[in-house]
């Protein structure tokens, strides 16, 4: 039976991403060697993170001034690592969810954190607007997609100040406006590679403000004077974070890869505000391309648990929500095909004719 991978995260990868990095482990660029074996400054691996940093500029369209910097510790050691860096005396964040809840609590380690908005009156299912960014923070921060609840901020808001973005779950889903922002980090499990890793990207001009002693594994500065090889980078997950860095330039991009997630998301959203027995639980126009929450109708909340086996032995899997919503998620990532997400309605459809 083929299996429908809608896991939040670790996530569903480009198969030929996967299939290379395979073929990587048990020899690497006909080395003979496992790419888990060779030096991470030898000639033989190399060219594979300069590669890797060269795709990144040129898929986002990153200008000049900026660095990339692939890093060990997650999204969550850059809760710490941008505050370390930028937090002089204040900054401020916008909270909608729970990993931003995460990064702004680890920032008052730094200095005074200001929560500009939160959702969190309405269980994080909508993204605050018209909120005022004080001018006189060192930075902005906020979470452009939320994987627990289902959000997403759908364009990269212009302040008056450095703007931070934790962007894990959505890298490489939309064309992306650098420019705006002074720093960028994504963990590398949902759009980009296996964890592992965690893609940086900095404006340089920002660095270097704060009067603190900063260690320099934290020290952005530091890893990019030495090509993101200050210390041994985690080599695999680079490899395979190339290999899907070349399968969305092959297909023509980000701007044809948010065309064809919106294609996906249109289809599953449509479905479950069709089908009497589910209906959504993030607000309709903040609704995510790549965490789609959904839960049983009032009138059907007993199925529940009959819909998650029913999905399971039709091959969905990961489909189960998050303790704090309940229900469903089906991720959408941009490895996941479209004919996946057909399935997954299809597999709606026949259980609703049952009931």
């Amino acid at each position: 039976m083929q299996k429908h991978n809608f896991s939040a995260g670790p996530s569903i990868l480009p198969r030929v991403a996967v299939e290379a990095t395979a073929q990587a482990v048990l020899n690497f660029n006909d080395s003979g060697l496992s790419i888990m074996e060779v030096s991470h400054r030898g000639k033989e691996f190399e060219p594979v993170m300069n590669e890797a940093r060269a795709l990144v500029k040129e898929l986002l369209s990153v200008p000049d001034g900026y660095s990339v910097v692939f890093l060990g510790g997650g999204a969550s050691m850059q809760f710490c690592m941008a505050p370390f860096n930028l937090l002089e005396k204040k900054a401020a964040y916008l909270n909608t969810g729970t990993w931003a809840s995460k990064a702004l609590k680890e920032a008052k380690g730094f200095g005074e954190v200001i929560e500009v908005a939160s959702s969190k009156d309405a269980n994080f299912s909508y993204i605050p607007k018209n909120y005022t960014v004080p001018a006189d923070v060192d930075y902005f921060h906020i979470t452009t997609n939320n994987t627990i609840f289902g959000t997403q901020m759908k364009d990269d808001p212009k302040v008056d100040t450095v703007l931070v973005s934790d962007m894990s779950s959505d890298i490489f889903s939309r064309p992306v406006d650098i420019s705006r922002y002074g720093l960028i980090y994504a963990g590398a499990q949902k759009n980009l590679s296996c964890a592992g890793v965690t893609m940086v990207i900095v404006k340089e001009a920002i660095l270097g403000k704060v009067s603190r002693h900063i260690p320099a594994m934290l020290d952005y500065r530091v890893h990019i004077e030495n090509d993101s090889m200050y210390n041994t980078p985690p080599v695999l997950p680079i490899y395979t974070a190339l290999q899907t860095l070349k399968w969305i330039q092959s297909i023509g991009g980000v701007e044809v890869m948010q065309k064809i997630n919106q294609t996906k998301a249109a289809l599953l959203y449509e479905e479950i505000d069709r089908n009497k027995i589910f209906k959504g639980t993030a607000a309709t126009e903040d609704r995510s391309l790549m965490n789609i929450c959904f839960v049983m109708a009032d009138d059907y909340k007993d199925l529940e648990n009959d819909f998650l086996k029913f999905a399971q032995s039709k091959g969905m899997t990961g489909i189960k929500g998050h303790r704090s919503v309940g229900g469903f998620r089906a991720s959408t990532y941009n490895a996941m095909p479209i004919e996946s997400v057909q399935a997954l309605v299809d597999c709606m459809k026949e259980f609703e004719s049952k009931k």
